[in-house]
């Protein structure tokens, strides 16, 4: 097999960020993983499975063709603990082959070879050992049809047969299937040892060491005969590289003379061939203005093909939803390259620094943000901290790494530092982890991932389940069957412009008590951030309040199941502040201040506490037609009247209950079945924004 050098391949990073070369990470929760491993689980099983129903074969047994026997007779086989090979087979000038020989594959002796003229000749001990196991077939016609019979077959043999664990290791069983033969030739031409790449990709299917298809001397072997062919696909890939980033390099240079708002930068080596290359849009520019307070630099990607990183900017719009800001392709992950990308994203963006970025562990990066952007809060995901917790503890902790998961998770998630280090020196000592150098990594990055250091850092609610999904699904649309740099480049230009983005329906937001706050907020913000406002605001109202001396509150929840929070009220510029630091963690006023603002008789929150970034009015994509909210109160006001009264009405006997419970069911159903126009749908949707 030659490898193709016309497609291009993105991975995950794999390096592990604690920089030892030998050490890399298998992420949790990663799609490519999970069909990697379903492959390969299909790859070892399906013979064993299929065998489950494969009989012992019998004289008379028809098949239709010699290769269904064969592989028949191979199930049974291997179900049994041996292998086959074929042997002799019978021509006539009338019926061509019409005799097939299947044989144990220790069937007969071996030759005696003439010796090589060598000093000291490989003495190789052969397997044969004349067992007499085999299955002939026997080819007819009957009625026109070409059928195949077994004539002779014996079960008889003069050796032990293997258990499961050793028949899969015979020859005959060990293959490479040409996805992993492609993989392993990169991991070969990226400098990978041939024992590195058989871990790389037991790791990738997630099979446990030694359960792959094939063992270290087939990928060996393979290597071996294939290396003139890398070689020469070296040549080819080199090539394919300086013309593609130069045809990359052009695409920007015709798209700044069509757009004059389109923005590109790019760096040489000392041979005058592009190195890094990086650009952003008009729209990502203007996005920047409104939601470039938070960013996310996501590096998890890298083209093995081009040998480049990419490196994508985001941030987060008040619908929730990953706005593209920029891209960046790097010839290394080393502090230069990532410093380039970072300074030429803020000339992009006009010299704006944002808030907080986000990234995943990474040394050099980290050292350039810290060099470039001293006055931005550095936030590493925690996406990509639990990411690899599985691949870095599971080996050590074996049954105890889910125990370990769940004290991890709580201790993510205290308030207070000193508590934290508290729990993470009791969670070292009870998992005996003072030497594991993972748990080293993520203490030294401590002021980073965990809410207890970083609750005062603006995220803009950009840690969700939701966000990163919204990111994995961006990076599918524009890594998915792409060839070449510029059919990427297209790719990512269609994907970041917002005219190729559906407008936000307006969902209709019902309010869930009869406070004036949350009525004038669902004027105001979008369904997203007034969902997130609504449920603290509901919260709130199973909190009591004592006021303080000098006008602060105390609020505590009536069940006392949380600790009293300090909520700081000053009334001359109406500023309010609680100890929780939701407001400044996410934009959105947390429970407790909005229970102070209860007692103190606001029917609105304060202007300032509605951000502008959380706005309807803040949007970048045109909105649906807003005046449907008031005929959705209108409907929900009637739903409500139906409905109080079927409920009084059903209660009255249980035979009347089952019958409404009965045909609401059935109108429930016969309802969702109708197909829906989209301008009622944008007025009376439910809203199903996550409350995470």
């Amino acid at each position: 097999m030659t490898m193709k050098p016309s497609s291009n391949i993105w991975i995950r990073r794999q390096q592990c960020p604690c920089g030892d070369w030998k050490c890399f990470v298998k992420y949790e929760g990663d799609d490519q993983t999970s069909v990697s491993s379903q492959l390969i689980k299909n790859e070892t099983t399906s013979t064993s499975s299929s065998s489950e129903a494969v009989f012992m074969p019998y004289v008379g047994q028809i098949f239709k063709t010699d290769e269904d026997a064969f592989e028949y007779y191979s199930n049974f086989a291997r179900k049994n603990g041996f292998s086959i090979r074929k042997a002799r087979s019978t021509e006539s000038q009338n019926l061509g082959i019409y005799r097939r020989d299947f044989v144990c594959y220790r069937s007969g002796f071996n030759q005696p070879r003439k010796k090589a003229n060598v000093e000291h000749p490989r003495d190789r001990k052969s397997v044969r050992c004349g067992c007499d196991a085999k299955l002939y077939l026997t080819k007819e016609i009957v009625n026109g049809v070409t059928q195949w019979y077994i004539s002779q077959f014996s079960n008889v043999h003069n050796h032990e047969l293997l258990e499961d664990d050793q028949v899969r290791l015979l020859p005959a069983y060990r293959k490479i299937q040409e996805a992993d033969q492609e993989r392993i030739l990169l991991l070969s031409k990226a400098g990978f040892p041939v024992n590195r790449i058989v871990k790389v990709l037991e790791l990738e299917k997630g099979v446990q060491p030694g359960q792959l298809p094939f063992i270290e001397k087939d990928v060996r072997n393979f290597v071996r005969t294939c290396k003139k062919s890398v070689q020469e696909n070296d040549a080819l890939l080199t090539e394919k590289r300086e013309n593609d980033t130069l045809e990359l390099l052009e695409a920007c240079k015709a798209m700044a003379e069509r757009d004059a708002d389109f923005v590109y930068d790019y760096t040489t080596d000392e041979n005058s061939k592009v190195e890094n290359i990086s650009w952003s849009y008009a729209d990502s520019v203007r996005a920047y203005t409104v939601f470039g307070d938070v960013v996310t630099f996501d590096t998890t990607y890298r083209s093995i093909t081009y040998g480049l990183l990419l490196g994508v900017w985001f941030g987060i719009d008040n619908h929730g939803k990953p706005v593209f800001l920029g891209c960046a392709l790097l010839q290394d992950e080393s502090l230069n390259s990532f410093a380039w990308a970072l300074q030429t994203f803020l000339r992009f963006m006009r010299g704006r620094c944002p808030q907080t970025v986000l990234t995943d562990m990474d040394s050099s990066l980290r050292d350039a943000i810290a060099r470039e952007l001293p006055d931005t809060k550095h936030v590493i995901c925690s996406w990509h901290v639990h990411s690899k917790l599985s691949s870095w503890f599971t080996p050590s902790l074996g049954s105890q790494y889910e125990e370990f998961k769940a004290k991890f998770d709580m201790l993510c998630h205290l308030e207070g530092i000193e508590e934290f280090e508290h729990q993470w020196n009791h969670l070292v000592a009870r998992f005996g982890l003072a030497s594991d150098k993972h748990i080293a990594l993520l203490f030294s990055y401590r002021t980073s991932w965990p809410l207890s250091y970083i609750r005062s850092y603006f995220l803009a609610r950009s840690m969700t389940a939701e966000f990163y999904q919204s990111l994995d699904e961006f990076f599918k649309r524009i890594l998915s069957g792409q060839t070449c740099l510029q059919l990427f480049f297209e790719q990512v230009g269609f994907a970041a412009d917002l005219r190729n983005r559906s407008k936000e329906a307006l969902q209709y937001m019902h309010t869930k008590t009869c406070l004036p706050i949350e009525e004038n907020a669902r004027s105001i913000l979008t369904p997203y951030a007034f969902n997130a406002l609504q449920h603290e605001i509901v919260l709130s109202m199973q909190y009591a309040t004592t006021e303080l001396a000098n006008g602060s509150y105390l609020v505590r929840h009536y069940k006392k199941m949380e600790g009293e929070y300090l909520v700081i009220w000053i009334s001359q510029d109406e500023q309010i502040h609680c100890s929780c630091k939701e407001f400044e963690h996410s934009g959105i006023l947390c429970r407790h201040c909005l229970r102070v603002l209860t007692v103190k008789n606001y029917f609105e929150i304060p202007e300032k506490y509605i951000l502008f970034r959380w706005r309807l009015e803040s949007s970048l994509v045109a909105l649906e037609d807003r005046n449907g909210q008031c005929n959705s109160d209108e409907y929900a006001q009637v739903f409500h009247s139906l409905a109080a009264t079927l409920l009084t009405e059903s209660l009255f006997t249980k035979e009347r209950f089952n019958h409404v419970h009965r045909e609401l069911s059935r109108l429930l159903e016969h309802v969702q079945n109708m197909p829906v126009s989209n301008e009622f749908a944008s007025n009376m949707a439910a809203n199903n924004i996550s409350e995470s």
